[in-house]
């Protein structure tokens, strides 16, 4: 009888403890649980620094072990290489590469009517979530502005391209804009929209010429590219009408682009007529 009341206490002597040990360990884990919280709610010293565009993608980062494709770019074949996995994030590239999944000598994508700036600046998104020149966000001014040192966006070096068959200087953008239609690319298409917008001393030549190129590779659902065309050529009436350029082009004809400006002139000049000191739309 001694024996067992001795291990009763013994047991009741270990069952304290350890429940003095839980309890310490519960409490010690509820201390520290809230500092966590703070350390990870605290905003990163990054958000200082300029913003990137929204439209743009997340920059990817390839994966070592992804098979290499290569791209045969232009009528002079210009050779690209890029990852698979980044390649497909545009559904068009994954089709491709897809249809070459039992390809043992490695799979080669083949673009003869597409331009080679215009597809460098196209692979760059693909893995930067942009393409030269970026696109930044100058807090002070409050205002979308083109990380552009050397003036291309006077409309001239980088911001035309003399691709084949464009018949002259279309505007970079434009180009950019139709090809991530045709990869199946939106966020691409309105990235390239809004580097757009900031151009500025563009030729009315250089105008009319990208607004064709538009209208021909664009559907005619496509509500953005061509309304913005439609909207600068409108805001810009007084300079095409010195110039000529707007009336040899309407000669020439063969383009839907004209029917629709007339349509777009007409709204304009019934948004004066009813709001003559409002805001009009274009």
């Amino acid at each position: 009888m001694f024996t067992s009341t001795k291990n009763k206490s013994y047991r009741d002597s270990f069952s304290h403890r350890a429940g003095k040990a839980t309890s310490k360990k519960q409490k010690s884990f509820k201390e520290y649980a809230p500092a966590r919280k703070i350390i990870t709610q605290q905003p990163s010293p990054a958000q200082s620094t300029p913003t990137k565009s929204p439209a743009s993608s997340s920059p990817a980062s390839p994966n070592l072990n992804s098979a290499i494709v290569t791209i045969c770019v232009g009528p002079a074949q210009r050779l690209f290489a890029a990852h698979e996995d980044v390649l497909s994030k545009a559904p068009y590239f994954a089709q491709a590469c897809r249809a070459q999944f039992f390809e043992a000598a490695g799979k080669r994508i083949d673009l003869p009517n597409e331009d080679p700036e215009v597809f460098s600046a196209v692979l760059e998104y693909l893995y930067k979530g942009d393409y030269t020149p970026k696109l930044i966000y100058d807090k002070k001014r409050a205002s979308w502005l083109l990380d552009d040192a050397d003036g291309a966006g006077s409309g001239q070096g980088e911001s035309t391209v003399y691709g084949h068959g464009l018949g002259g200087p279309v505007l970079k953008d434009t180009v950019i804009y139709c090809s991530a239609h045709r990869y199946a690319l939106p966020d691409l298409q309105r990235l390239a929209l809004k580097k757009q917008g900031l151009a500025s001393g563009v030729q009315c030549s250089t105008i009319l010429a990208s607004a064709r190129y538009a209208y021909a590779h664009t559907p005619a659902s496509d509500s953005k590219l061509r309304a913005h065309y439609l909207a600068l050529i409108i805001r810009s009436r007084s300079t095409f009408k010195r110039s000529g350029t707007l009336q040899a082009e309407m000669e020439r004809g063969g383009t839907p682009l004209f029917f629709d400006l007339f349509v777009a002139m007409v709204n304009h000049l019934v948004s004066l007529t009813d709001n003559p000191v409002g805001e009009h739309t274009y």
